[in-house]
């Protein structure tokens, strides 16, 4: 009988906070830390195989929400298994508790996602992140490049996809990539420069790069109904999880607070329009998203109270339709997703 394995709670006291190091300047602007593990599916040593890989994540990254969704938009639920941590991160970093949404690692039988890192690598002493994917055979960490574990999600596993729908569409590729550069610079990374600027200098002109991109973003969503055109697409995908987190914490937490999301009419519209879908909403809980930040920053937010809203209404009519495309109710593709945190 195998036991399970959970974290200690946690302990600010005695760890301290996680990612002073992220936090602590470096230079004249926010830098984020590096991503050591590069592999792919797809290749030699990694090739695709359905139950070979798991993914850990938390559902507050944003980084690790845009492999959820696709992992949910291409229905690859029981191709590639899921682990969740706790929200809540000490000094230890990412960790595995009971608790609403997250419960221990049932493969891994590990209590902290340090343990992942440390046998890839013994004495491993970098930054710890979601998204990882692991190889539960080699018992080897795969990637932790949150740029590329989507992409392999989208590519590699069709065969097992309840819907395979293309996500990275050979004809759009130059496009989206652009897209997903200027986004990841401005707007998803944006907010992080915000929020963790060094000096006054450095968040105005992350700032000023935020809302230039949202202003260009709003006037790109006035005559088509997502990123590049009438199909959701990895753009989307980038794009989302900040604009779920933009009122709810970025606003107030990270100082983007220029305007809210909800001052951008169409890009307003565009986010209610994706949440539509099940693989977007299913894959969001904004509860984990608001207890992570406000507690887990302790710098930003040293009583690490957690604000009771603001709660935007994702929910209600976006009204896009009149633009074309897919049907967003019906999910791209038409795939149905069970969310897997039933009532999130």
């Amino acid at each position: 009988m195998t036991t399970v394995t959970t974290a200690t709670p946690v302990d600010f006291d005695r760890y301290g906070d996680y990612g002073t190091s992220m936090t602590r300047p470096k230079g004249a602007a926010f830098e984020r830390p590096a991503y050591r593990f590069g592999g792919r599916i797809g290749s030699e040593r990694f090739p695709a195989e359905a139950g070979r890989y798991r993914l850990y994540v938390s559902y507050a990254c944003p980084w690790a929400h845009r492999a959820l969704i696709v992992r949910a938009l291409k229905g690859l639920e029981e191709a590639v298994s899921v682990a969740v941590v706790d929200p809540i991160r000490d000094g230890r970093g990412w960790a595995f508790r009971e608790g609403p949404g997250h419960g221990p690692d049932e493969v891994g039988h590990i209590a902290l996602l340090r343990e992942l890192y440390e046998w890839t690598e013994p004495g491993y002493e970098g930054h710890v992140s979601v998204p990882v994917l692991w190889d539960t055979d080699t018992r080897r960490i795969v990637s932790n490049r949150f740029e590329d574990i989507p992409l392999d999600l989208n590519a590699c596993f069709n065969a097992w996809a309840r819907d395979r729908v293309e996500l990275y569409p050979a004809h759009l590729r130059e496009e989206i990539d652009a897209l997903n550069r200027h986004l990841y610079t401005a707007v998803n990374n944006g907010v992080y420069r915000c929020g963790f600027a060094p000096s006054q200098k450095a968040y105005d002109e992350a700032a000023a790069d935020l809302f230039e991109a949202l202003d260009g973003l709003e006037e790109r969503l006035a005559h088509r109904r997502y990123l590049a055109g009438d199909r959701i697409t990895i753009a989307d995908v980038r794009l989302w999880p900040t604009l779920a987190r933009f009122d709810t914490v970025y606003g107030t937490h990270f100082k983007c607070n220029l305007r809210r999301l909800q001052d951008h009419p169409n890009l307003w519209a565009y986010a209610r329009d994706l949440y539509a879908v099940p693989a977007f909403a299913s894959t969001t809980d904004f509860d984990h998203i608001r207890r992570h930040y406000y507690i887990t920053h302790g710098a930003l937010n040293p009583k690490r109270i957690v604000p009771a809203g603001p709660r935007p209404d994702f929910a209600a009519p976006h009204g896009r339709d009149r633009l074309g495309g897919a049907d967003a109710g019906a999910g791209a593709g038409g795939v149905r997703v069970v969310s897997p945190r039933p009532g999130a």
